[in-house]
């Protein structure tokens, strides 16, 4: 497979360097690990699941290191590692759930 220069239909002099258009905060794409952070975080609080509450903090963890708006994604996980750190110290600090009866 042998190409020649000089058939070359491309123009290096004509090429320019991409520049991506900016976008508004409003048309940036929705955090899923932020709302899914909230979702677990709240339902490790009130259903009392430890596994609930530490995979909202991955997720915190997650929509950190991913943010992009800082404004409104720091808003979101805040709540949700208040409610993911509630939900830890309540079940590991609060009272125990009843045994289930057989």
């Amino acid at each position: 497979m042998s190409h020649s220069h000089g058939n070359d239909p491309r123009q290096p002099l004509a090429a320019k360097p991409y520049t991506p258009r900016p976008v508004a905060p409003e048309d940036l794409p929705v955090d899923y690990s932020g709302f899914i952070a909230v979702i677990l975080g709240v339902s490790g609080v009130m259903f009392k699941y430890k596994i609930c509450s530490w995979l909202a903090i991955i997720f915190c963890a997650q929509s950190l290191a991913n943010m992009r708006n800082f404004e409104n994604d720091l808003k979101q996980i805040s709540m949700a590692m208040m409610f993911a750190v509630m939900g830890l110290v309540t079940n590991y600090l609060g009272p125990n759930r009843p045994a289930a009866k057989k």
